[in-house]
């Protein structure tokens, strides 16, 4: 005679009841944003006084080294553990020069940061458009970018800003080759303790408009396409990631962060390596915009795109919602 079986017992799942109240939805989530992971940018310029803001950036300035060093100040007391420097200097030629004098912005801001602000942890940005009269990230033969000369030049830039104290170095042109160089060229002077964030996939984007009136590097002809890479391609991110940490660099970068969610995801997932993403300068203008006008929540959309930022496989973020993000945290 067969033994009846058991009736198995289904139970209805119930998820809501882990997200009943907010204390409970706080107990079970996944994903944790904190100030400490943010790293706030920073354009510095010449004078003293100064805090101009930029048109196409609410709530985003250019200042002298004293204002930046307030900024700064402010954002480290609110939990943010980094700042990056862009630099505008006063004057500018072919070949980029000022970005690598040591009474330039940014190797002065360097100076007065280490001095003023405790435990701040202090990222240069290292490239040529923000120095050069015609905008580009390097130096031009007619049409073309060279490569080797550039990289030769962001070499002196990131010896200038390491000499200065800058904690981190952070090659952003995307010349190949330029991580080997400056990790070589730094460990040969002694300066092994510098570290270096390479934008290692940086892709070339529309959504950088308003950074380059903030830091007054428009190219003054053709585009980028050259050197930065194209926004069809995840494969290639895989392999200029690999090449960067093969040559040196501590930390990688995806930029921009929101439309390559999924690269920043096979980044991660990939190699496992401390890993940036930049939430540029389109991503927060166009959520002020539409907050200003009322479309959207805005502090609610910010606080969700980071955590998707986060989500996706970022150890830290690069916004310049940082310090709104750490005061609501």
């Amino acid at each position: 005679m067969a033994i009846p079986t058991a009736t198995k017992l289904v139970l209805p799942r119930r998820q809501r009841r882990l997200r009943r109240t907010e204390s409970i939805r706080s107990l079970v989530r996944e994903t944790r944003l904190t100030p400490d992971c943010f790293i706030y940018p920073l354009f510095v310029v010449e004078g003293q006084g100064i805090r101009k803001e930029v048109s196409s950036m609410p709530g985003v300035f250019q200042l002298s080294v004293d204002q930046a060093v307030e900024e700064a100040r402010a954002a480290r007391a609110e939990g943010i553990s980094g700042v990056l420097l862009f630099g505008l200097p006063d004057t500018k030629d072919a070949i980029g020069s000022q970005a690598s004098n040591p009474d330039a912005a940014v190797q002065n801001a360097v100076r007065a940061l280490k001095r003023d602000v405790q435990d701040l942890v202090i990222f240069t940005d290292v490239c040529l458009c923000e120095y050069t009269s015609h905008g580009h990230c390097g130096i031009v033969d007619g049409d073309e970018i060279v490569n080797d000369a550039t990289v030769e030049q962001l070499v002196q830039a990131a010896l200038s800003h390491a000499a200065a104290g800058a904690d981190f170095v952070a090659p952003s042109d995307m010349m190949d080759g330029r991580v080997k160089a400056i990790r070589g060229a730094l460990d040969a002077r002694g300066l092994d303790q510098v570290g270096i964030m390479s934008y290692a996939a940086k892709y070339c984007s529309g959504f950088y408009g308003p950074f380059r009136e903030a830091a007054d590097s428009t190219p003054q002809f053709g585009d980028r396409r050259s050197h930065q890479m194209d926004p069809a391609n995840v494969a290639e991110a895989l392999r200029e990631v690999e090449t960067d940490i093969e040559e040196g660099a501590d930390i990688v970068m995806v930029k921009p962060a929101l439309p390559y969610l999924d690269v920043l995801t096979k980044v991660k997932e990939r190699f496992g390596h401390p890993t940036a993403a930049y939430q540029v300068s389109a991503e927060y203008s166009m959520i002020k915009a539409a907050g200003r006008l009322g479309w959207i929540d805005e502090p609610r959309v910010m606080m969700e795109t980071l955590i998707a930022i986060r989500r996706a496989g970022a150890d830290m973020i690069i916004s310049y919602f940082a310090r709104e993000a750490a005061r609501a945290l």
